[in-house]
């Protein structure tokens, strides 16, 4: 089948309220512009280097989502446009996307990514650990970063009763941050959980965006 038809299919599964990021990671430009032409403008890539090359190459209304590790000596190169970094997994890398954005005038949305996978492999802050750094509120002096939500990546599993505690668990999370420190930000409003595999457990679980690759443009080219 067509990406056009793939996104189609998708599109019926996916509520309007929820984000689809079309994770092109390794993926050529043309086939980032066959979804284009669908009118996907939300992309998520997992590299740097790649991001920031099809930036430069590729329509500029795209909106460049940030999926992956982010190292720090990295920031720099995409902090003139990243729209959002979705993992951001500790108050040094929260620190330095501050400075970053700061030099270049911008403010940059973040979601907090929480270690809700029973995988080592997996990053984030635990629930313990995200709650200590946000009473610290050494986080809010940081002006050019915007704290837009959480993020979350379930265990690989086909145990689906487990992935349904994972994503209930980042959501119940979510709406205590959500009262506790940002009860009257707007802004304060995302979930990012849900991929090819598990997306339709995490919209029944309440999440605002859904990071999908494999189901829109085949297996994935590396």
């Amino acid at each position: 089948m067509s990406i056009a038809s793939n996104i189609e299919n998708l599109r019926r599964d996916i509520p309007q309220a929820v984000k689809l990021v079309c994770v092109s990671k390794f993926h050529p430009d043309e086939v980032l512009m066959e979804a284009y032409q669908t009118g996907e403008r939300i992309f998520g890539e997992s590299r740097v280097q790649e991001m920031a090359g099809k930036h430069e190459r590729l329509p500029k209304d795209i909106e460049w989502h940030f999926i992956g590790h982010l190292q720090k000596n990295k920031i720099k190169n995409i902090a003139p446009f990243v729209h959002l970094i979705h993992g951001v997994d500790s108050f040094e890398l929260l620190s330095e996307i501050n400075k970053q954005a700061l030099k270049e005038g911008r403010i940059i949305s973040c979601l907090l990514q929480i270690h809700i996978a029973k995988e080592d492999s997996k990053f984030g802050f635990s629930k313990e650990e995200i709650i200590e750094m946000l009473n610290a509120e050494l986080w809010k002096s940081f002006k050019n970063i915007k704290i837009c939500g959480l993020m979350g990546m379930a265990t690989f599993t086909n145990d689906k009763k487990q992935v349904k505690q994972e994503f209930d668990g980042l959501h119940q999370l979510f709406g205590k941050i959500k009262n506790e420190f940002f009860a009257s930000d707007s802004d304060f409003k995302e979930i990012s959980m849900g991929m090819s595999d598990d997306f339709h457990q995490a919209i029944d679980a309440g999440t605002t965006m859904v990071r999908v690759g494999s189901l829109i443009f085949g297996s994935r080219v590396v």
